[in-house]
């Protein structure tokens, strides 16, 4: 019986070059059939296409766009991976760019590292550059006046206010305004705030919903609202509105609903005021922010604000894709997307 003769091996494909010398072919009718240009035999096409598989060859796309192609390719630089919210946002973006035959390079970007990123997106080639988050409003809107000056096309997602950016962005002033309206008519005229000292934009936006619509009703935002914020350093936010809910209970003029950040807060201080005797929402009403699965996971289930993140990434790819290989827009689109508000058991009438 003959022994098997091992099979020799593929040769190692570096070049376009070394591609077509495999397969046997003209290397201009091979970059036909890799650019998918019409008027080739089938059985040229199925021979490339079988050397590909044989040989793991991939062509190299950016000198693909050296010669008038697209990379097919969009950077998108992040805020942080830190909040569920963030990652759907990520997630369902990539999807929908995947569904329309776009690849993306992902990058988590700080104040220093953040122009590194951006020039390595334009060594790349990428078709377009988004940003999920909130950063230095100064340095996006130069990387924004760069990536325009380059002639590639951008959008934020969600840091809503950069002047002559494309944006797509949640009403978030809306989304408090439906909270405290809420809250309002339930009979409540006292309200904690848990987590609102920051200064960055999106806090801002949605204090400002809280003084539009407390200023409607007659109400003076400083006399109803009281924020202990200071008095617990924030990390784990579960713990922070815990440590919140008790400093709030120790006080005689306790308010009768709170309004949390986000919805981490305000289970925690769930958790917190169940641990000191106060009943939600009998005693007191809590609110979130975000909808997330933990709202149905708490008892009494959270009232909270959907983001409502499909919604704002079909406009995002639907704005990012009518960009590509078009001049840029002269007038930036913006787009802010309606939020809603789920109302579940944690928000009840006040306490007579």
């Amino acid at each position: 019986m003959s022994t098997p003769q091992p099979k020799s091996p593929q040769p190692r494909i570096r070049s376009s070059a070394d591609f077509a010398r495999y397969v046997g072919l003209a290397r201009t009718t091979v970059s036909r059939v890799l650019n998918g240009q019409p008027g080739l035999k089938k059985k040229t096409i199925e021979r490339v296409n079988r050397a590909i598989e044989e040989t793991g060859f991939v062509p190299n796309a950016y000198a693909l766009h050296l010669k008038g192609k697209r990379t097919s390719t969009v950077g998108v630089c992040m805020q942080n991976l830190m909040t569920q919210t963030l990652v759907h946002k990520l997630a369902s973006l990539q999807q929908r760019l995947r569904d329309k035959s776009f690849s993306t390079f992902i990058e988590v970007v700080d104040p220093d590292s953040s122009w590194n990123v951006i020039r390595h997106f334009l060594s790349l080639r990428v078709d377009a550059v988004v940003f999920i988050g909130y950063f230095d409003e100064a340095q996006l809107e130069h990387h924004l006046r760069s990536l325009t000056a380059s002639g590639t096309p951008n959008l934020v997602i969600d840091h809503f206010g950069i002047k002559g950016a494309n944006t797509v962005s949640l009403d978030r002033v809306n989304g408090m305004r439906g909270i405290v309206e809420h809250l309002y008519s339930l009979g409540h005229r006292k309200f904690g705030l848990l987590a609102y000292s920051d200064n960055v934009r999106s806090t801002l936006d949605r204090v400002r919903g809280i003084r539009e619509l407390l200023s409607e009703h007659d109400l003076d935002f400083d006399k109803c609202t009281t924020s202990l914020d200071h008095l617990h350093v924030r990390g784990n936010d579960f713990e922070y509105g815990r440590a919140l809910a008790k400093s709030f209970a120790e006080r005689s003029d306790m308010p009768t609903a709170f309004i949390a950040l986000n919805d981490e807060i305000a289970v925690g201080a769930m958790h917190g005021f169940k641990e000191v005797g106060v009943s939600v929402p009998g005693d007191v009403s809590v609110t979130g922010f975000n909808n997330q699965d933990i709202c149905l996971m708490t008892a009494p289930s959270l009232t909270s604000v959907d983001q409502r993140i499909d919604f704002t990434i079909e406009a995002a790819t639907e704005i990012l894709l009518s960009q590509i290989d078009k001049p840029l827009r002269p007038k930036p689109l913006v787009r802010l997307i309606e939020p809603q508000l789920i109302v579940r058991a944690s928000t009840g009438p006040v306490r007579r």
